[in-house]
């Protein structure tokens, strides 16, 4: 197993990966699944590339011995020493193995690489049992709100959602 910077031609297994850890039902096999609240898909290949095309953006990959793309996580350098942590994805039939935390603790290390020195992401409100995974890592609500995002991008919501924002000092 190993973490690496992903590349665009990994674009269409990120795209793979990435839906099948949050959305349809393939993601209700662990407990990072967002099918219950948003339909669509959480990200299309078209995306992906432009993610992993952009000077700002590193996507992290976690792979297995074979090469295959296990886990990921999308940082992007912000202003003011701020790294944006989204899309932490893990296999569904490997959550709750440690990976993510591996990953987070990787995300960390490159935010200390970009000389950035809080790491901040943005959580659906309603996910008690994910934050409460972010709390014990370090993170905190940083009672800052946001309306959810493009929902063309992201999924469309089936009920009115919110979006935490949650940081940590690195």
């Amino acid at each position: 197993m190993s973490i690496h910077k992903a590349t665009i031609g990994d674009a269409a297994e990120l795209t793979t990966l990435v839906n099948s850890a949050y959305r349809g039902p393939v993601s209700q096999l662990g407990w990072t699944s967002e099918a219950h609240l948003l339909d669509g898909i959480r990200v299309d290949e078209e995306t992906m590339s432009e993610y992993l095309n952009a000077r700002d953006t590193i996507i992290l990959k976690y792979t297995d011995e074979a090469g295959k793309i296990l886990a990921c996580v999308y940082l992007q350098e912000r202003v003011n020493g701020r790294l944006y942590l989204g899309m932490l994805s893990v296999s569904p039939s490997l959550q709750a193995n440690g990976i993510g935390r591996q990953l987070l603790h990787e995300a960390e290390i490159w935010a200390t690489k970009l000389s950035c020195t809080t790491i901040f992401m943005t959580v659906i409100t309603t996910r008690n049992e994910l934050i409460s995974w972010y709390k014990r890592r370090g993170y905190r609500d940083t009672g800052e709100r946001l309306p959810f995002h493009d929902t063309k991008k992201f999924g469309i919501p089936k009920a009115e959602i919110e979006l935490m924002v949650l940081d940590k000092e690195v």
